[in-house]
C-alpha cells in the first residue's frame, strides 16, 4: 500500500467511526508510521507498514485520543509524551503559559507552583521559557507525576515534582498556576468520546475548585484556566476574596479561558 492509498483508506475508516476531521487524523497516523511530517506524507514514496498503521487506526476508530495513539503531542516549544495517565495538552492551555510568562518577566528567581501538573505541560513550558524561575509541580495522581517526570527527563528540564494538592499553594509563592478540574458531573456524558471515555476523570470533573484554590493560595499572582462561560464568575470570586488587577484572557478561539489576579499584601496576610 502506498502512502496515498493509506491516506485514502485511513480517512474512510475514521470517517465511518465518526471521528471528527478524519482527513487530518489520517495524515497524522500515516505520517507517524512513515516517520515523516503531515506535509511530508504527501511526498512519500514506497510502501507503508500496513500492520503498524492498522493497529493505530483501530485505536483511533475506538475514539481513543489522537495524542494517546501517537504517544506524543506538541505543546508550545515542547514535544510531550502523552498517554492516559494525564489529560491531553490542549492549545487553549498555551494561553495560560503566556499569562504566567508575562507575570514572571522581570522577577529574579521567582518561585512558581503548578497545582495539578498532569503531563507537565505548564510546568515544563515555564521551566523552558522562563529558566530563571524555580518551578514546582504537584499532583494527587502518582500516574500523572510519573508521566511528568518522564517528560522532564526526556526534555532535560529541571522541575521539582512531588505529590500534593491545593494545600501546597498556601506555602507562599510568587505565582501559582492551575488548570483544575472544571467539568460539572452532569456535563461529562455530553463530552466527546475522546474526553469522556479515555481521559482521567479525576482531572476533568470538579466544581468550585477555582474558588477553593483562590482561598487557599498565598501567592503574588494566581493564574487559572477556566471552562466555557466560567470566567466572569471566577473573576468575581477573585475580587470578592481581595485579589486586585483581576483580568480575563481569551484563548485563540476567542473563548474567555484564563483568569488571573494579584494578591495584595493584606490579602496574603489574612
Amino acid at each position: 500500500m502506498t502512502a496515498r492509498e493509506a491516506l485514502r483508506e485511513t480517512e474512510r475508516a475514521l470517517a465511518a467511526a465518526g471521528v471528527p476531521e478524519p482527513g487530518v487524523d489520517a495524515e497524522w497516523l500515516v505520517a507517524h508510521v512513515l516517520g515523516t511530517s503531515r506535509t511530508g506524507v504527501h511526498l512519500a514514496g514506497g510502501e507503508i507498514d500496513e500492520d503498524a498503521l492498522r493497529a493505530l487506526v483501530e485505536r483511533r476508530a475506538r475514539r481513543e485520543p489522537l495524542a494517546y495513539v501517537l504517544g506524543e503531542w506538541g505543546f508550545r516549544r515542547l514535544l510531550l509524551k502523552t498517554d492516559a495517565r494525564a489529560l491531553v495538552p490542549r492549545p487553549e492551555t498555551e494561553i495560560v503559559v503566556e499569562r504566567c510568562l508575562e507575570q514572571l518577566s522581570g522577577l529574579e528567581a521567582p518561585r512558581v507552583l503548578d497545582v495539578g501538573v498532569g503531563s507537565g505541560a505548564i510546568a515544563l513550558s515555564l521551566a523552558d521559557e522562563a529558566p530563571h524561575a524555580r518551578v514546582t509541580g504537584v499532583d494527587a495522581s502518582p500516574d500523572a507525576l510519573a508521566l511528568a517526570g518522564e517528560n522532564a527527563e526526556r526534555l532535560g528540564l529541571a522541575v521539582e515534582l512531588r505529590p500534593g494538592g491545593f494545600d501546597d499553594a498556601a506555602a507562599g509563592w510568587d505565582l501559582v498556576v492551575s488548570n483544575p478540574p472544571y467539568v460539572a458531573p452532569g456535563e461529562l456524558d455530553r463530552l466527546e468520546p475522546e474526553v469522556r471515555d479515555w481521559e482521567p476523570r479525576g482531572a476533568l470533573v470538579g466544581e468550585g475548585l477555582h474558588e477553593e484554590l483562590a482561598r487557599v493560595a498565598r501567592t503574588t499572582w494566581l493564574v487559572l484556566e477556566v471552562g466555557d462561560h466560567q470566567a466572569r464568575d471566577v473573576a468575581r470570586v477573585f475580587e470578592r476574596l481581595g485579589y486586585v488587577d483581576v483580568a480575563i484572557t481569551p484563548d485563540l478561539a476567542g473563548r474567555e479561558r484564563v483568569v488571573e489576579g494579584r494578591q495584595s499584601v493584606s490579602t496574603k496576610d489574612d
